[in-house]
């Protein structure tokens, strides 16, 4: 036993407040010699907390403060000093359930307001640094363990509990207006926190959101460009239509080549120093090709032809026969099957505007297909006449169309709208040299192109074929070629000095004397010498012209019917 007084450890427990209104508070017993005088800390004032009673330290606080005492003998504890009971003060008047209380006791039987109350009183000696925490609600239903419950008989002392073994206290964070019965934050040895401060965790997240919109704002604009330079960041695949019927309507122009090019040839000539090239088409299943004079004119007397039809098989071929003019000619191949022959039209059917397919092969590109119209019928031109005595010259009533033709295109057909052959391609008009023709140079199509009639293709082919030679309509007059008139004049004297007129010809039984002028052959006009003979050649032998003449000033006309003469 002791004195009675303290001797430095810390005491098991401290002095409740009394749970009664202010009063005078009796003085306690003595103790028994050998016990300790328990002295009464004072008791801490509570914050000031409007419309409500203070709070005095929670029941919870001894057991704390027991646990962190160090153990002393239980005989040596000294009993629980018993409380007197005091007498109740009356009150002056009726009590007011709506009135303010006094100090310590309770208000209205109403829910505890929602104040932040003290977690537990430290033991003495513990440091604990302040740290705010959010308030936390009090249920309604509970009454805070701070509330003053109302006088009551004295209760008699609790038990006191056994000594524990002292514990170090732990290092706690103190929350003076934490919600009761929250754990209290475990402190660092330092005077940092364990936890970092909300503060710091919105400035982590406001750089990292930062940090993560420059990089996306730098990626979406190294896409965005990529993108635009090259249209997509994927394999580009462009659309495309599916596979069609290759079929054509078979009066479109990819229908017209289509049944008429296995019937047309490029023909490669060569011989007598000079070749060539040009276009030919099948006109039989024996071989027989009908194609141009001048293309096969290198190879007259020696020479070879080369034909390539449009499948790439390649022949050899012969000249069956050629006549200079009517500027056409005619070879055969040999050894060849499967000859698929052209179909022939009728040119005098043909109309001014009717569309027209050119097929052949200019510059040597074989397979060429051109389309446009007929321009024109009967459109006299000359062609040929590189020899210089006349022999070469070619006199052609000819189509004119505006279908590209080209050199190379020479021989090839000219077709309707039905694949059937109408015209055999002769000759061009280009710009410049003033010529027509092909042989003289490369000159380029002007849209001016000429094909001889297949009528009289087909009678000359016929002949050739048949004979070798073609024949050719005459009418038996001499004509003055260096007429500047208009018509076509005849001569007074015919070649070597022979006469103009022959001698029981055709023109000399119609009454045709040397001089008269002839301007026109079945009513349609002509104006000069060529014109006359391209007008005769048109017919065949036999047949009745009606020749429309000036004599002495006056105009007569004179029916006859053509004669005949071979070709050389």
């Amino acid at each position: 036993m002791n004195d009675g007084k303290p001797t430095g450890q810390k005491p098991k427990w401290w002095s409740r407040p009394t749970s009664t209104p202010p009063a005078a508070i009796p003085e306690p017993q003595a103790a028994d010699e050998g016990d300790f005088t328990l002295a009464a800390p004072a008791t801490p004032e509570a914050p000031s907390i409007p419309d409500a009673p203070s709070t005095p330290a929670p029941a919870s606080v001894p057991q704390q403060a027991e646990a962190e005492a160090p153990g002393e003998p239980q005989d040596q504890v000294p009993p629980q000093p018993q409380p007197q009971p005091q007498p109740q003060a009356q009150p002056l008047h009726e009590p007011d359930e709506y009135r303010t209380p006094p100090y310590g006791e309770p208000g209205p039987w109403a829910p505890a307001p929602p104040v932040q109350r003290p977690v537990a009183t430290p033991a003495h000696g513990v440091p604990v640094p302040p740290q705010a925490v959010p308030p936390q609600p009090v249920p309604p239903q509970a009454v805070p363990p701070h509330a003053v419950a109302p006088p009551t008989a004295p209760q008699p002392a609790a038990p006191v509990p056994q000594p524990v073994a002292p514990q170090p206290a732990p290092w706690v964070q103190y929350d003076p207006w934490g919600s009761p019965g929250a754990p209290a934050a475990p402190l660092s040895v330092g005077t940092e926190p364990l936890v970092e401060p909300r503060r710091s965790r919105r400035g982590l997240a406001l750089v990292g959101a930062l940090i993560f919109a420059l990089i996306t704002g730098i990626v979406g604009g190294a896409i965005g460009a990529y993108v635009e330079r090259n249209g997509g960041i994927t394999t580009v695949e462009l659309p495309q239509a599916d596979v069609e019927d290759s079929d054509r309507a078979p009066e479109s122009v990819a229908g017209i080549a289509a049944s008429a090019l296995p019937s047309v040839v490029t023909l490669h000539v060569s011989g007598a120093g000079s070749s060539g090239t040009g276009t030919g088409f099948v006109l039989d299943t024996q071989g027989h090709i009908l194609t141009n004079n001048h293309v096969v004119d290198a190879a007259a007397s020696s020479g070879d032809i080369s034909v390539t039809f449009s499948s790439g098989e390649t022949a050899s071929a012969k000249l069956v026969g050629k006549d200079s003019g009517y500027d056409l000619a005619v070879v055969k191949v040999t050894g060849v099957s499967g000859l698929k022959p052209l179909p022939l039209g009728n040119s005098d059917n043909v109309r001014v505007g009717d569309p027209v397919v050119a097929i052949g092969a200019p510059f040597d590109l074989q397979n060429t297909v051109t389309s446009g119209i007929i321009s024109a019928k009967e459109r006299p031109i000359t062609a040929g006449g590189e020899k210089g005595d006349g022999s070469d010259v070619s006199y052609v009533d000819a189509l004119q169309t505006d279908a590209p033709i080209n050199p190379g295109n020479s021989g090839g057909p000219l077709v309707d709208s039905k694949a059937r052959v109408i015209g055999i391609n002769s000759a061009i008009r280009a710009a410049g040299d003033g010529s027509s023709g092909e042989g003289g140079g490369q000159s380029g199509s002007i849209g001016l192109g000429f094909a001889i009639p297949i009528n009289q293709g087909k009678r000359v082919a016929e002949e050739l074929i048949n004979t070798g030679k073609a024949t050719h309509p005459v009418i038996g007059v001499s004509l003055d070629m260096q007429f500047n008139g208009d018509g076509a004049r005849v001569g007074e004297k015919g070649k070597d000095g022979t006469a103009s007129v022959t001698p029981g010809g055709p023109a000399a039984k119609a009454g045709i004397r040397p001089g008269d002028v002839i301007t026109k052959v079945d009513g349609q006009r002509v104006h000069s010498g060529e014109e006359l003979i391209v007008k005769i050649r048109a017919h065949r032998p036999g047949d009745q012209l009606e020749l429309t003449l000036k004599r002495d000033g006056k105009e007569q006309t004179k029916t006859l019917t053509l004669g005949s003469s071979q070709s050389d």
